[in-house]
């Protein structure tokens, strides 16, 4: 077997005795494991899912839940369901070693043991699981590779690495059933996709402010279009290199340049028969505007160092957080290259104009992350919805995103408090009153405050300091603390 190096290699042993426990450390430590441990199978089962071991050995003859149960329930669970199980018993009952085969176990040690035996037999497995990991990592890299390269052409997977091209699987999720809510706003913007997936050669300019989503809508036009059989292409315009903006562009071709290799495809050709998507389009430097406005006219392309033209058939999607009209003023954007991009204006408006569909929002993103953590997505109290509909959201959708996944871990799966929420200060003006207070009324006296909001807090619990406290994030002591201060 190939070597494999094992340092701080996570081992978990289980065993309600704890001289059984030492006798195990004094063998294994030694070899340079990480030991954990637990004296029980409801231990085992936490342990395991917080720090993922690399082996478990899992004594059989455990009161409350034996080892076979155990092993079940690591076998049952995703998170623990690929640790190996060594299980370690005194009995040497076919039967049991039949069960804990059945029930997920890879080896079984009887005790009492050799010393060097269990040292072996740990080695083995973990070699065994760390080689299994390695060839599963890299049978997924090539997976990918053989994948790319039925939908992409030799030059395309130079630039994989820096394209999102997205499987017909994927496709289907990019449509309009993708954006949440109800408001008017949405339902007038989903009918400009709708307009926009049927016209397949306008070109686009998305605009709107960070975080509300405007790839999203490029996608949904793209992916409902005549072109979603075509690549994808989303560039971000305000991270590609100066140096290499040509290039990245339009391609260029071996010997063109000091570290040209081989040809290579830009990334219009990388589009061709699709979408090119870019974003932050004001970033774009000014000599390469004038190149891409060239492109935009004569659909062709020229390679750096290249001597024919290219014929190219891309939609062009573009997308700004700036004030692009202001920039023509100053001129730091061309304006015909504005009226080349701007056949059709789509404007998404910031969330804070459209807090209607904040409700149906965070019912979407709980369930969404409910289901990546493995929890039933919990309810949002109305103060806390209230939180967030008075809140700005600089942010935008993705701030709202970011805010809810927090208040999911905060909660641990339970009911998302006020307290679970962490929002930006934007200063007193737009504090929510959700406890029923006007800022602008309250006294300037810290004491008076906190005294003011505990017993608000009350009043919405009707009394019960506990729940009191997790409106607030305290506990109930420092409830009756701030209340006994007003006797003060």
């Amino acid at each position: 077997m190939s070597r494999v190096d094992l340092t701080g290699a996570r081992v978990l042993l289980v065993d309600d005795i704890p001289t059984n426990i030492d006798i195990l450390r004094e063998v294994l430590e030694p070899e340079g494991y990480e030991i954990l441990v637990a004296l029980n199978g409801v231990s085992a089962l936490d342990l395991a899912r917080r720090f993922t071991p690399d082996l478990i050995l899992l004594d059989v003859m455990m009161p409350d839940m034996d080892g076979f149960e155990t092993c079940e329930a690591l076998k049952a669970d995703t998170t623990t369901q690929d640790i190996p199980v060594i299980f370690l018993t005194a009995r040497v009952d076919q039967a049991d070693v039949v069960m804990g085969f059945k029930t997920g176990g890879v080896d079984y040690i009887s005790k009492p043991f050799q010393d060097e035996e269990l040292r072996i037999r740990v080695e083995t497995q973990l070699r065994l699981n760390r080689l299994v990991n390695e060839l599963v990592k890299k049978n997924a890299v090539l997976e990918a590779e053989i994948a790319r390269g039925n939908a992409l052409s030799e030059e395309r997977d130079h630039l994989a690495g820096r394209l999102s091209l997205i499987s017909d699987e994927e496709s289907r999720r990019w449509n309009i059933d993708g954006f949440i809510g109800q408001s008017r706003t949405l339902g007038k913007i989903l009918e400009n996709i709708a307009r926009l997936q049927q016209a397949s050669n306008t070109s686009v300019l998305i605009m709107g402010e960070s975080g509300t989503g405007k790839e999203l809508v490029a996608r949904a036009i793209h992916y409902g279009s005549e072109r979603a059989k075509g690549p994808f292409v989303p560039v971000n315009c305000s991270a590609v290199p100066h140096d290499l903006a040509d290039s990245l562009f339009l391609g260029h071709v071996k010997g063109a340049f000091t570290g040209a290799s081989d040809d290579r495809a830009g990334y219009f050709e990388l589009a061709d028969g699709g979408t090119l998507f870019l974003d932050e389009i004001g970033d774009m430097p000014l000599d390469l505007q004038a190149k891409l406005l060239r492109v935009l006219e004569d659909r062709r392309v020229l390679s750096v160092g290249g001597k024919q033209e290219k014929s190219v058939d891309v939609r062009v999607l573009s997308a700004t957080n700036a004030d692009l009209e202001t920039d023509i003023q100053s001129g730091q954007f061309r304006e015909d290259l504005y009226y080349r991009l701007a056949g059709f204006p789509v404007h998404i408006p910031p969330l804070r104009e459209r807090t209607e569909d904040i409700p149906l929002l965070v019912e979407h993103f709980l369930n969404l992350f409910g289901t990546e953590m493995g929890v039933q997505a919990p309810t949002i109290r109305d103060e806390a919805l209230s939180v967030l509909q008075a809140y700005e959201f600089p942010g935008n959708i993705r701030e709202l995103k970011n805010v809810v996944e927090r208040a999911l871990i905060e909660s641990g799966g339970q009911m998302i408090l006020p307290a679970h929420l962490h929002l930006r200060s934007r200063g007193a003006s737009s504090v929510p009153d959700v406890l029923g207070v006007d800022v602008v009324e309250l006294p300037l006296n810290l004491q008076a405050v906190e005294i003011a909001v505990v017993k608000r807090a009350l009043a919405l619990a009707n009394g019960n300091v506990s729940e009191a406290g997790r409106l607030l994030g305290i506990n109930r002591m420092k409830v009756y603390r701030i209340l006994a201060q007003e006797d003060m």
